[in-house]
């Protein structure tokens, strides 16, 4: 879809995002790359549209899958350049250092020549245990990010993050000599050097809110819902697969066309979105879209209206809302610009979530010279909130933000960080960051059963069971299936030394119980034990003739059962040897089969 055309005389350049097209639309800073006039990009649909000619009328409005965003000349501000990826040997090369901003530069368009990024559709099932969404809200254990451009702000927020946050922070570098950079920019913006982590990996920009892992609890363990990035980007694409086995966390494929900064939940399985999400994945409806997100994070979504593209590249949901409480919300506020289209859709989810009984927030937003200033992409991080502040607007409304930030989450710090060279690449911190909740478990690691064992079993049928673990310091060493006839006072090891994620037949015992229970136990490297425990199990069977109460064994309780039961007469659960009496013989029964 990479074209260049004219709208009512005006240059445009297109970018990937999914919207519809009116004429005489334009926006500023989608590029600075020079075409000369005449120049023809590649076609769309057979026509070709060129620099320095008018697009047909018939073509004024059109609703596409791979998105536009149109730039005038002349109207920006601050600074106009914008790194993008080199096409080499019909490749895409990702400069080191690279600005790239988060909308799809004109060199992927060339790219991508006009096919839609599509996901491999059924790569992996949903999660198999009970899953809840991680709000980022609640406790973190630490916030990702990828050092790729924008270093002295990447810097300025690990030091908050690592001290007032109280994280960790996850670094992406591609290669020892980065990290090694990376590590001592961040101890030198007072980083706390403990908690700076650097992962050796090569990714192509600096946006991981896009396509980085989503984090959902199944069970209690930490596993990642991946999309498919809405970005030619290969190796940010490929990031999570290589993050979720590094940190022994589960990876799920969600079959979807995504960036992640489109995406914001709660606690409690209440998420939301833009529309864009449906122009992303032309093939599925709005309703299939909001079940595969049900499907694999347990979440009912509400789709709400995208920003025209004037105002907003991405038509991202998190450049205006931020979900803050299980049942508060900071929606953007347009106090110079109201009744525009954008202060319309502010204002009406205002009235979506107030109709839930929701208490909600405002904040200042400004739109200037296409750039979108916005302070509902903050970061929130335990008890620091990283908040956007901008030298190239009053800073009225930085101030303005700052109460309203404080209002909807008292007690935490409130940290601010120019993000005017962010804003001007359509992102700003919340979409150069991703959140990793904190352990379940604490110091003891925690397993997900995902196969529920419980009801009536047959020993015989050696059920298939699958298991996931998790840990604090993600080094869960080996995990142990046991098994308890007592509802858990005591266990019995059924296989051991296994490995920290994976499936196993396992074969009860024949011993009739009513009070069985299966156990996943995971142990780390510093011999801590935790895990997860099936519903009741009963088994049936003959059993051992004088187990009067069905507890496996012939004791004390069942001789006092039987004498309890004496000279019982028809229908007696003493009746050991089913003479449709309780008497002596029973005894004697018994006491061949006692063990104390």
């Amino acid at each position: 879809m990479g074209l260049g055309g004219k709208l009512g005389g005006r240059c445009a350049h297109w970018a990937l995002i999914g919207v519809q097209v009116e004429p005489n639309r334009c926006f500023s800073r989608i590029t600075t790359m020079e075409t000369e006039a005449g120049g023809c990009l590649p076609p769309v649909s057979g026509v070709q549209w060129c620099v320095g000619e008018e697009v047909p009328d018939m073509f004024g409005s059109i609703l596409v899958a791979l998105a536009i965003s149109i730039g005038a000349p002349g109207e920006f501000q601050g600074s106009s350049a914008v790194d993008q990826p080199v096409l080499v040997d019909g490749r895409l090369v990702f400069p080191e250092g690279a600005r790239i901003p988060k909308y799809m530069t004109e060199n992927e368009l060339r790219y991508l020549d006009g096919n839609l990024i599509t996901p491999p559709r059924g790569q992996s099932a949903p999660p198999l245990g009970p899953v809840r969404g991680a709000s980022e809200y609640e406790e973190m254990q630490g916030i990702l990010l990828a050092w790729e451009g924008f270093s002295s702000t990447l810097a300025q927020m690990a030091a908050a993050i690592t001290t007032t946050g109280n994280a960790d922070v996850y670094i992406a570098c591609d290669s020892n000599s980065e990290a090694n950079s990376a590590r001592n920019s961040c101890i030198s913006a007072g980083a706390d050097p403990d908690r700076v982590i650097t992962v050796v990996r090569s990714t192509n920009t600096v946006w991981i809110r896009d396509y980085g892992p989503r984090y959902v609890f199944e069970g209690d363990c930490r596993v990642i819902i991946d999309h498919t990035y809405n970005r030619p980007r290969p190796s940010d694409n490929a990031y999570n697969s290589y993050f979720g086995s590094a940190f022994n966390h589960a990876v799920y494929e969600i079959p979807l066309v995504h960036g992640g900064g489109n995406y914001h939940l709660n606690g409690i399985g209440t998420s939301a979105a833009t529309e864009l999400i449906i122009n992303e994945n032309p093939s599925l409806s709005g309703s299939q879209i909001i079940e595969y997100w049900r499907q694999y994070q347990n979440v009912e979504t509400y789709l709400h209206d995208a920003f025209p593209t004037s105002v907003d590249y991405t038509q991202h949901i998190d450049m205006w809302m931020l979900m803050c409480g299980d049942e508060r919300i900071i929606i953007s506020d347009w106090p110079t610009q109201s009744g525009s289209t954008q202060d319309q859709i502010c204002d009406a989810a205002v009235e979506y979530y107030e109709g839930l009984g929701w208490e909600v927030f405002r904040t200042p937003a400004f739109a200037q010279g296409g750039t979108h200033y916005t302070y509902t992409n903050m970061v929130v991080c335990n008890d620091v909130i990283l908040l956007p502040e901008y030298n190239d607007i009053s800073n009225t409304y930085d101030n303005q933000a700052v109460v309203a930030v404080q209002a909807a989450m008292p007690g935490r710090e409130v940290v601010q960080i120019v993000c005017d060279n962010l804003a001007y690449s359509a992102g700003v911190m919340h979409c150069i960051t991703m959140h990793m909740p904190a352990h379940a478990g604490g110091i003891y690691p925690t397993t997900c059963l995902q196969t529920p064992v419980e009801g009536i079993v047959d020993p015989n049928d050696c059920p298939q069971i699958s298991y996931i673990s998790d840990d604090d310091e993600f080094d869960v060493v080996s995990v142990d299936i046991e098994y308890s006839t007592d509802d858990g006072v005591t266990w019995q090891t059924l296989q051991s030394n296994l490995a920290p994620q994976g499936v196993a037949t396992v074969c009860l015992p024949d011993t009739p119980t009513n009070q069985g229970r299966l156990r996943v136990l995971a142990r780390d490297g510093d011999g801590n034990t935790g895990g997860d425990v099936s519903g009741p199990i009963i088994i049936e069977g003959d059993g051992v003739e004088g187990d009067v109460d069905g507890d496996g064994d012939v004791d004390v309780s069942d001789i006092l059962e039987i004498l309890a039961q004496w000279l019982c007469q028809g229908d007696c659960s003493a009746d050991v040897n089913g003479d449709g009496s309780v008497d002596v013989a029973d005894v004697l029964l018994a006491l061949a089969n006692y063990s104390p």
